[in-house]
């Protein structure tokens, strides 16, 4: 399904600024809330759409990568990819300080829900380089990655027991994940709950362990990922594949794949943003007489026409012939840098021809010389 934009998500223009971003998500929030909403999954996804949207948009970078490169742009970097793989336990511990008393006397957003639900187990992310050619990037394409990482262990499902009989009901908090203390002040009674020290608010004890994955419930496998990467990206862009990380112990949900970005080295062309570089080299014959020069693209060989007198330094500009934006419809130029090379040894037979045109009045540095019968004088000497 593809992303809302964030803007539209919050209802606030381009422009808005932090506070106005802040109420906007705060409303948002509160009409989308878990508490309002018990078992509408719509409401939930709502819920977190508005939280990846407030966490790219309340943050300076994250917000000037995501105007300019959209939800590609802040992949793995808690909003695009990531933000939509956010838990409830992720947005209630981020940003519960924006409610304040909306939800009762635990801070509602999430207060007591993280007080009375029971632990949700994440797993940890893993990180990885992708290396690209020019090709990719101008193209998009598939790569398939090889990653070491933890997953399910299959002997228990992921319980960690031996069993179904050796999973039971956790006595001290009775299967709720916390438990909860009154202690007498001299303000009177305070009541206090916290995470289970037995279960480790799980809810629940393993008595006999699994020996595949001695009771973790993950056990380290290889696995072969499929990462669909867009055109246009750049070197040092992240971006985040959800749930292709390591599994949670025990259950839970899985982390994310962060995938960096980086590029190969092209044999003839510099990239520069969008457009691409090539340096030409020509003849002294050629520059003075006009020809025709190959350069390359990142498709293919094209054929350009060189106007005779072309000084070095020249820079032309092929319209199109760069890479594309991402997540736009513009393209990038290929900027072909004329040079005009100087051999370091003649025959005696071209040191002679270079003797004859040393005197030429027409080899005087003249830069806006429209001398039309030049070009005609050198084609008869280089024709000799």
């Amino acid at each position: 399904m593809e992303k809302r934009d964030y803007y539209e998500v919050l209802g606030v223009s381009k422009g808005a600024t932090k506070e106005e971003i802040k109420k906007a998500y705060r409303k948002q929030a509160l009409k989308y809330h878990p508490d309002k909403n018990p078992g509408d999954k719509k409401a939930e996804e709502n819920f977190k759409e508005a939280a990846a949207a407030y966490e790219v948009l309340s943050n300076d970078e994250k917000r000037a990568r995501y105007d300019r490169y959209g939800h590609e742009g802040v992949s793995g970097a808690g909003g695009g990819f990531n933000g939509g793989g956010m838990s409830m336990e992720d947005i209630f511990s981020s940003f519960g300080d924006i409610f304040g008393d909306a939800f009762g006397s635990f801070a509602g957003f999430g207060g007591s829900r993280r007080s009375s639900g029971r632990r949700v187990n994440k797993g940890s992310n893993l990180r990885v380089k992708v290396k690209l050619t020019l090709q990719d990037v101008a193209q998009g394409t598939e790569k398939k990655i090889k990653v070491n990482k933890y997953v399910q262990c299959t002997a228990c499902g992921g319980t960690g027991a031996a069993d179904q009989n050796s999973v039971t009901t956790c006595t001290t908090c009775r299967g709720s994940g916390h438990v909860t203390r009154v202690t007498n002040t001299i303000l009177g009674q305070m009541q206090t709950t916290s995470v289970c020290p037995s279960c480790n608010g799980e809810g629940k004890t393993i008595t006999k362990k699994c020996p595949a994955c001695y009771g973790e419930g993950i056990v380290q496998k290889e696995e072969i990922i499929k990462i669909n990467i867009p055109a246009g990206v750049s070197k040092g862009m992240q971006m985040n594949v959800e749930g292709k990380g390591n599994a949670a112990r025990r259950g839970g949900v899985n982390g994310d794949l962060l995938v960096v970005i980086d590029e190969e080295e092209h044999p003839d062309l510099i990239r520069e943003g969008n457009d691409l570089i090539y340096n030409l080299f020509l003849s002294i014959p050629d520059a003075v007489l006009g020809t025709q020069a190959e350069v390359p693209t990142v498709d293919n060989n094209v054929k350009i026409r060189i106007e005779p007198g072309t000084q070095p330094g020249k820079i032309l500009r092929l319209r199109g012939k760069g890479l594309p934006e991402l997540n736009g419809y513009g393209r990038g130029d290929l900027l072909v840098n004329v040079n005009v090379w100087i051999p370091k040894s003649l025959s005696r037979e071209e040191m002679k021809l270079f003797e004859k045109l040393k005197d030429s009045a027409s080899f005087e540095p003249r830069p806006d010389s429209n001398d039309k019968g030049f070009f005609e004088r050198m084609r008869g000497y280089f024709q000799q």
